[in-house]
């Protein structure tokens, strides 16, 4: 280790009530929230592994390879960059984030290893250098005999949706539909690459696009057909949500049809697109997408914050996604307003769930969301739960009591994992002792009725219910 930090000497570090601080809580959760199977309605797993659906045999690979919470820390504790992204071996790499977890206290990145290693592998060991060859021998044991398939069925995973972009083939997602697995996995329409008109590889995506739909985009009206026909194709292979995360300012701003055709069709023609046109050509694809979403019933959910790819070096170095994002400060409530209430007006706005990356615009995002529910479902505007940076236990109890005081809690769909890793499902569970633990601490201060099982019907609503009833994923008729 980098330092002479004595061994954690604890084990059994997760009881049967972590996190769970009063009696009431331990009800709460042991009764009610618990047992609970999960909807994972917003993740980045592989379909692709899904499908093929073999062990992935090693932790390194299931813990450490896409994971840029891990990434960060290791950085932070002075690890080489060989042993994060590089090409070291793999229990080297595993041995260095071993030597990094003692160092993760007070961290989230420490409650979710030792949460993963207990549920997955049984192991009460705290993770650290005079452990890590044991763990790291028994997890692999473990890993080698079970399917990505079992490992999700194991976490009661009953619904995985993954992220997909419009232009993709969604066979894998076609193969898992033919298989008998437990959990079912349905894409999201994730759109980003159709705003991207501003970037030097947006003529080849274009081609992609075009790849996909079998005819050429030569004009606006064009591309419109290849979207429209994208997310026909979509929601055939049961997507019912889409999703946006573009990095930078939120921008709405008035255009015309006309407009954007010309901006479009002089972009074709190798033309340079001023920011006004840009944002125009954007603004029509927001509108345009959030009617079709309307029309074909689905959830919209807009991830709104990040800044990306600060460290160029590490860009350079590995590309983008090196885990060198972070929380931007950009001016979101206007052009939110904007754009939900443009739908809003001609009765074509959408369920939809935004996210907001930048903690101080959590009454923000909370409000704004309040301003366009009405009769079409309980709950239909959705401010969703703490995401990324907020992932965590005060993030989470911050984004339960912002909504509390200015929404319905009680109409909340609950926790997802945005994550790459089939050993992440343990965050519901994460989730789910925090929520009982804030629902328990009202009953004890006299807060709320001292009602146990009203609390806890409310409790499997934000855990289980509202998103099998807000969701519809087996729906198949037309709205």
């Amino acid at each position: 280790m980098h330092s002479s930090m004595s061994k954690i000497k604890a084990s059994g570090f997760i009881t049967d009530d972590f996190l769970l601080e009063s009696e009431a809580a331990k009800t709460l959760y042991h009764n009610y929230a618990k047992d609970l199977p999960i909807i994972d309605y917003h993740n980045h797993l592989s379909p692709q592994l899904i499908a093929e659906n073999k062990p992935v045999n090693n932790i390194t690979e299931a813990w450490l390879k896409e994971d840029h919470y891990k990434w960060r820390g290791m950085r932070a504790n002075g690890i080489e960059e060989k042993f994060i992204t590089g090409n070291a071996p793999l229990e080297d790499k595993f041995s260095k984030w071993a030597e990094t977890v003692p160092y993760t206290l007070r961290n989230p990145l420490f409650h979710w290893t030792q949460l993963e290693l207990k549920r997955y592998f049984d192991i009460d060991s705290i993770l650290q250098p005079n452990t890590a060859s044991e763990i790291y021998k028994k997890a692999n044991a473990i890993l080698s005999t079970k399917t990505p398939a079992q490992l999700l069925e194991q976490m009661k995973v009953e619904v995985v949706c993954t992220t997909d972009d419009p232009a993709d083939s969604l066979k894998y997602h076609q193969q898992i539909a033919k298989q008998d697995f437990y959990t079912k996995v349905y894409p999201t329409f994730r759109s980003d690459n159709l705003f991207f008109i501003q970037q030097d590889n947006f003529k080849s995506y274009l081609k992609r696009l075009e790849n996909a739909v079998n005819f050429p985009i030569t004009s606006y009206q064009e591309l419109i057909k290849a979207i429209d026909s994208r997310i026909e194709f979509f929601h055939e292979n049961g997507c019912r949500l889409s999703d946006y995360g573009v990095s930078g300012a939120f921008t709405i701003v008035d255009y015309t049809v006309e407009e954007v055709s010309k901006i479009f069709s002089n972009y074709l023609k190798g033309g340079t697109l001023s920011s006004s046109e840009i944002n125009k050509y954007k603004s029509s694809i927001y509108i345009h997408l959030g009617k079709k979403y309307h029309e074909k019933n689905w959830v919209q959910q807009y991830h709104l914050g990040p800044l990306r790819n600060n460290n160029k070096r590490l860009q350079k170095l590995f590309g983008a996604d090196a885990g060198c994002d972070s929380i931007g400060d950009y001016s979101m409530a206007e052009s939110m307003s904007k754009l939900l209430s443009q739908l809003d007006e001609t009765n074509q706005l959408a369920k939809t769930i935004s996210y907001n990356l930048n903690p101080s615009q959590n009454e923000v995002f909370a409000t704004m969301m309040g301003n366009f529910n009405n009769a079409d479902a309980p709950g239909k505007m959705q401010w969703g739960s703490a995401w990324w940076f907020l992932d965590q236990k005060d993030g989470m109890e911050k984004q339960i009591n912002t909504l509390s005081n200015l929404g319905l809690l009680s109409r909340f769909v609950g926790m997802l994992t945005d994550s790459r890793s089939f050993l992440s499902f343990p965050r519901h569970e994460y989730f789910r002792r925090i929520l009982c633990n804030i629902i328990a601490e009202d009953i004890n201060k006299g807060l709320v009725p001292n009602d146990i099982a009203f609390l806890g019907k409310m409790i499997q609503d934000i855990c289980y219910n509202n998103a099998i009833n807000y969701f519809k994923f087996n729906q198949t008729t037309e709205q």
